[in-house]
C-alpha cells in the first residue's frame, strides 16, 4: 500500500478494536494495524464522498459516518 504523504497523526482505538484488527493481519495483505486501520478509513471516507456527491449533499452526515462505522466494529453504543 502507498503512502501518498509521510505526516501522521496518533489515533486511539479501542482496545477491542485493536485485538480484532490484530487477529485479521494474518489473513491480509496488511502489514501492520496502521496499514489496515487507514485503508478501512479510506474506504469509508471514500464511500461517504461518494454518497454525498451523489446526493449533492453540501457536507458529511455525521449520523451516516457514526452508523457506517459501528457496522464496522469501530464505534461501539
Amino acid at each position: 500500500m502507498s503512502q501518498t504523504t509521510t505526516r501522521s497523526r496518533t489515533v486511539e482505538l479501542p482496545a477491542r478494536i485493536h485485538r480484532r484488527v490484530e487477529a485479521r493481519l494474518p489473513r491480509s495483505e496488511f502489514g501492520s494495524t496502521d496499514e489496515y486501520v487507514t485503508f478501512v478509513l479510506e474506504e469509508v471516507l471514500s464511500r461517504v464522498e461518494d454518497a454525498t456527491e451523489e446526493e449533492n449533499f453540501q457536507s458529511i452526515d455525521r449520523t451516516e459516518v457514526e452508523d457506517r462505522l459501528r457496522s464496522l466494529g469501530y464505534v461501539s453504543d
